[in-house]
């Protein structure tokens, strides 16, 4: 678990699964995030389990399940979270490709690029940034210092751009136009493995010249 000033907290699990996109299928743990206080909170992505995310979760109000971009992976829990918890589920709609690939029937919530997220009397600014998707968003929270990059960034550089609807020249610019301009201290919770800083990723950005992963 990572504390922030106040009430709010950063509480964190792990799942395990598969990616599916373009006809293959790869075993993966995701990272699932939920953020917010001892009575309600948001959940940054909904991997694999909702069982194992609504352990997490405990016995707190969900406001939201967010999503940080609609590969299945990311969302294949997402339905069965936001029924369990009546909550909705938010994606920004240039993802809507990829969400009709898990869910045909059942619908989300927009994200809006520039957005704020309350919960728990402080706010999640929305960032749109795509790239690795292109409805991919990070969430920003400034009373954390601490940013959710989904599949956008990881230790190490960009995420994966190599399948259907990304682009590596997209995500870079994504990354130094939206992202890198963040304080350097901030703490950046990532979709897979483990936590990195903006300051260390700014100083790789020389290396960038192939995806990362």
């Amino acid at each position: 678990m990572t504390s922030g000033p106040g009430p709010l907290r950063v509480d964190h699990g792990v799942t395990s699964g598969t990616f599916t996109l373009d006809g293959g299928s790869w075993d993966v743990d995701n990272n699932v995030w939920v953020v917010g206080d001892e009575s309600e909170c948001v959940v940054v992505d909904a991997p694999h389990d909702a069982d194992a995310i609504a352990g997490v979760i405990g016995e707190r109000a969900v406001l939201a399940v967010l999503c940080t971009h609609a590969h299945d992976d990311h969302v294949g829990a997402a339905r069965e979270l936001a029924e369990r918890f009546s909550a909705p589920v938010r994606l920004h709609p240039d993802d809507d490709v990829l969400w009709r690939q898990s869910y045909p029937d059942f619908d989300y919530q927009p994200l809006a690029d520039g957005e704020t997220i309350g919960v728990a009397g402080q706010s999640l600014q929305v960032i749109h940034t795509p790239g690795h998707a292109p409805g991919a968003v990070c969430f920003y929270v400034p009373s954390l210092g601490a940013l959710f990059s989904g599949d956008t960034l990881f230790r190490g550089g960009p995420g994966a751009t190599g399948r259907s609807f990304s682009s590596f020249d997209v995500i870079v610019d994504s990354l130094r136009e939206r992202v890198l301009t963040l304080p350097s201290e901030t703490v950046v919770h990532t979709g897979h493995g483990p936590d990195t800083t903006i300051g260390a990723e700014a100083a790789n950005q020389a290396e960038w010249s192939v995806p990362s992963r």
